[in-house]
C-alpha cells in the first residue's frame, strides 16, 4: 500500500478544496486506492441507507441515515480497526495487537482480533463501567484496567506495547484506519446515485471524517462533507480555527464517544483541507437528535451516534435549505439503558418544546392563582413552590412550547404583568440540577460558593472527593441524580476560606474532578443563597 505523505502544505490551501486537478497534491488519490482496496467485509457489513420519512416531512429536505448503528458491535469503528489488523506481517499478528479505549474501538480491535487469529490486549480506565468490559471480553479481547483516564490507559498501552513488541492500533490517526473508516462514503455513493447536497459526520479524532472527507472529495467534489462536535469537544473546529492541532484541557463526557482532547496530525491534515464547514451542537441538540431517530426508526442511537443528525437540523435551519438531499452517519448505538431518562428529559428542551422560568410572585394569597391564570392553557411540565418568609416567593416553572420564540414571548408577557421571570432556556444549572432541588435559604449557608463537579461513577469517587477535601471546608449543599452515564454531574456548596481560589483549583487538579463555579447564577440566588 501506498503511505500518504505526512507532510504537504498545499493540504492547507483553502483554494484547492474541491478541485479534483489537485488531488494529485492532496494525496487523495492514495486514499481512494486504499479505501477501494480496504479490507473490512471480513467483519462489517454494507449498512442500510434508510429514508429519514418523519425528520424528512419536518425538515422540508430529503434526509437518510447510513446505519453505522447496526454493525456487530453497533459502531463503525471495526471497519478501520480490522483495516489496519488485516495490513500486519504474519509475526506482527503472532506478537498481538494493543490498543488504549472504553468504548467502540476497543470492541472493533477485539473482534478483528477474534477474525484473524491474533491476540489483543485492550487497555481500559478502571473508570470503564462492566457494560463495556464485559463487551471487549464477549469478542475474545484481553482487558487490563489501568489509571483513572483515557490519557493514563494510553500511556500504559505504549508502554506494553513496546515491552512487549505489540502492534499499537491507533483509533483514528493512522492511514489505514482512516482508509477503513472511509469505505462508508464509497457505500453513500454506491446506494444514492442521485445528486446529495451534504453529508454530516461526527468528529471526535477524526478518522471517520478524514475518511469520508477523502473519498467525497476525490469522486464527487460538489458534495458538501460537514463535521460535527458538541460545544465541550471541540478540538477540530478549534484547532482548523487557529490552523494547528490544539488540546484542550477538559472535554465534555456526555457524547463520550467524541471526548477527544486533541485530534490526530493526520486527520486535522486531511479535514483542515477538505471538510467544507463546521457545526457545533449542544447537550439538549443531541438528545433532540436521539429522539427524532428513534422516532423514525425505533433504534436508540448513543450521542456520538446521534452527533450527525443534530448538526444536520441545526445545519438546515441555519442555512434555510428546503428540498435538498442530507445524509447523516449514525455512527453508534453503545448506548447504557440508564441514561434514557436524561436523555428524554433533555429532548424536549433540545427541541424547544420545554421552556424552564424563574418566577418572583408575592407571597400573599391568590398569588399562586394569578399566575397560573397568565400560563393559561399551556401545559405545565413541573411546577416547584415553596412557601417564603419574605415578601416574596420563587417559583420554578416548566412549560411545554413549540419553539424558542414562544418561550421569550411568556417571559416577557409575565414580566408585563409585575412577575419578575428569567427564562432558563440555556441554563445548565436549572436544568441538570435545581428542577430536582426541594429547599429554599438557609441562615446556616452563610459564604457558601456553588460549585458543578463531573464525578466519575463507580464506587468510591464520592470518597476520594471527601478525602481529599482541606478539613476546613465544609459542605453545605449536595446534589446527586444518577444519569446513566459513565460520569456524574453532582452539585455542591461549599464553605471555604476567601482565599482558597487557588487551592481550590490544586484540589480539582489532584484528584482530576473538573468543575464550574455557579455562585454568580442568578437563579442559585432566587432559590438556594
Amino acid at each position: 500500500m501506498n503511505e500518504v505523505p505526512k507532510t504537504n502544505p498545499r493540504l492547507s490551501s483553502p483554494s484547492i478544496r474541491g478541485l479534483v486537478g489537485d488531488a494529485t497534491h492532496l494525496g487523495l488519490f492514495d486514499y481512494l486506492q486504499k479505501i477501494l482496496n480496504a479490507q473490512v467485509y471480513e467483519v462489517a457489513h454494507e449498512s442500510a441507507l434508510d429514508r429519514a420519512e418523519k425528520l424528512s416531512a419536518r425538515l422540508q429536505n430529503d434526509i437518510w441515515l447510513k446505519r453505522e448503528d447496526n454493525q456487530k458491535v453497533f459502531s463503525f469503528k471495526l471497519r478501520g480497526a480490522y483495516n489496519k489488523m488485516a495490513q500486519l506481517l504474519p509475526e506482527q499478528l503472532e506478537r498481538g495487537v494493543i490498543c488504549a479505549s472504553a468504548g467502540n474501538h476497543a470492541q472493533g480491535v477485539a473482534l478483528a482480533a477474534s477474525q484473524l487469529g491474533c491476540l489483543a490486549t485492550i487497555v481500559m480506565p478502571k473508570t470503564t463501567p462492566k457494560l463495556k468490559i464485559d463487551a471487549v471480553k464477549s469478542f475474545g479481547g484481553t482487558v487490563v484496567l489501568h489509571g483513572e483516564s483515557y490519557s493514563d490507559a494510553y500511556q500504559h498501552a505504549m508502554q506494553l506495547s513496546a515491552t512487549n513488541e505489540m502492534t499499537f492500533v491507533h483509533p483514528f490517526d493512522d492511514p489505514d484506519v482512516i482508509a477503513g473508516q472511509g469505505t462508508i462514503a464509497m457505500e453513500i455513493l454506491r446506494q444514492h446515485q442521485k445528486p446529495i447536497h451534504a453529508i454530516f459526520v461526527a468528529i471526535g479524532g477524526g478518522g471517520m471524517i478524514a475518511g469520508v472527507a477523502a473519498y467525497i472529495k476525490a469522486v464527487r467534489p460538489k458534495i458538501k462533507v460537514i463535521g460535527v462536535q458538541t460545544t465541550d469537544s471541540d478540538a477540530m473546529v478549534q484547532s482548523v480555527r487557529q490552523g494547528e492541532r490544539v488540546e484542550l484541557r477538559e472535554v465534555g463526557l456526555f457524547s463520550d464517544g467524541t471526548a477527544v482532547k486533541q485530534v490526530g496530525e493526520e486527520t486535522f491534515r486531511i479535514t483542515k483541507a477538505l471538510v467544507d464547514d463546521f457545526v457545533v451542537v449542544d447537550t439538549d441538540a443531541v438528545c433532540a437528535a436521539i429522539k427524532d431517530v428513534f422516532e423514525d426508526t425505533r433504534s436508540i442511537l448513543e450521542p456520538a451516534g446521534a452527533l450527525s443528525v443534530a448538526g444536520l437540523k441545526q445545519y438546515a435551519a441555519k442555512h434555510q435549505l428546503t428540498g435538498e438531499t442530507l445524509v447523516a452517519i449514525t455512527c453508534g448505538a453503545n448506548m447504557n439503558f440508564d441514561r434514557l431518562r436524561f436523555v428524554a428529559e433533555r429532548a424536549e428542551v433540545g427541541e424547544n418544546r420545554e421552556a424552564l422560568f424563574a418566577v418572583t410572585i408575592p407571597e400573599q394569597r391568590g398569588s399562586f392563582k394569578r399566575l397560573c391564570e397568565l400560563i393559561g392553557p399551556r401545559a405545565v411540565t413541573e411546577f416547584n413552590y415553596r412557601i417564603s418568609d419574605s415578601a416574596q416567593a420563587h417559583v420554578f416553572v416548566g412549560l411545554a412550547v413549540s419553539n424558542r420564540e414562544e418561550a421569550d414571548k411568556i417571559a416577557e408577557e409575565l414580566q408585563s404583568q409585575g412577575f419578575a421571570t428569567i427564562n432558563l432556556i440555556d441554563d445548565e444549572l436549572s436544568k441538570l440540577h435545581l428542577r430536582h432541588l426541594v429547599g429554599g435559604h438557609s441562615k446556616l449557608s452563610s459564604g457558601e460558593r456553588l460549585y458543578r463537579f463531573v464525578f466519575p461513577e463507580r464506587p468510591g469517587a464520592l470518597m476520594r472527593f471527601l478525602s481529599a477535601m482541606p478539613n476546613d471546608w465544609n459542605i453545605s449543599l449536595f446534589h446527586y441524580r444518577s444519569q446513566g452515564s459513565d460520569y456524574a454531574r453532582i452539585l455542591i456548596g461549599l464553605q471555604i476560606p476567601s482565599d482558597a481560589t487557588t487551592a481550590l483549583q490544586d484540589f480539582s487538579e489532584s484528584i482530576d474532578y473538573p468543575f464550574v463555579e455557579e455562585t454568580d447564577n442568578p437563579v442559585y440566588k432566587l432559590f438556594l443563597s
